[in-house]
């Protein structure tokens, strides 16, 4: 049976090699994945990195896709994307420096708390890197739990996002 197609939104962010090519690259490769298509991608936004590990700033980016896959085989699906790109989760530190982390941030207004993946991103309330860039191109997307993402970002104390050119 096929799975109803359902809107997504995709973290993005690198901070290892050309992260700009990286990001532009990683989302070609969202666009080409099966029973996915790229609805809209934000602006690339440069951010301080969050973890206490001294390493270079992150380039920043969300992408909103409809796919029919479930999510997780979508979820799957990004770890094939950041493995072609370089990213091996299972020798790098946790917050460290990558070549490319995809995020699956929301899944329509799903909530979904199994092995391996949570949705909404357990963490999305509080990262402006996420927030600011989601908001660009989808302000009133839903947050279960939350809010809007316009709601979301007004709650958070103080942020900075660089918008790139």
């Amino acid at each position: 049976m096929r799975h109803p197609p359902v809107i997504a939104f995709i973290g993005l962010g690198g901070n290892v090699g050309d992260a700009t090519s990286t990001l532009r690259s990683a989302l070609d490769q969202l666009d080409q994945l099966p029973d996915t298509r790229l609805l809209a991608a934000s602006s690339l936004y440069r951010t301080a990195p969050v973890g206490g590990i001294d390493q270079a700033d992150f380039i920043n980016a969300v992408a909103e896709i409809e796919t029919i896959l479930p999510a997780q085989e979508l979820l799957q699906a990004l770890f094939g994307v950041e493995r072609a790109h370089g990213r091996d989760r299972a020798v790098e530190q946790r917050w460290g420096p990558r070549t490319l982390d995809l995020d699956l941030l929301l899944y329509g207004e799903e909530v979904i708390d199994v092995d391996g993946l949570s949705v909404p991103h357990p963490r999305i309330a509080e990262r402006a890197f996420v927030l600011v860039p989601l908001v660009e191109i989808a302000p009133e997307a839903i947050i279960p739990g939350h809010g809007t993402a316009r709601e979301v970002l007004g709650a958070l104390e103080s942020f900075t996002c660089e918008a790139l050119g």
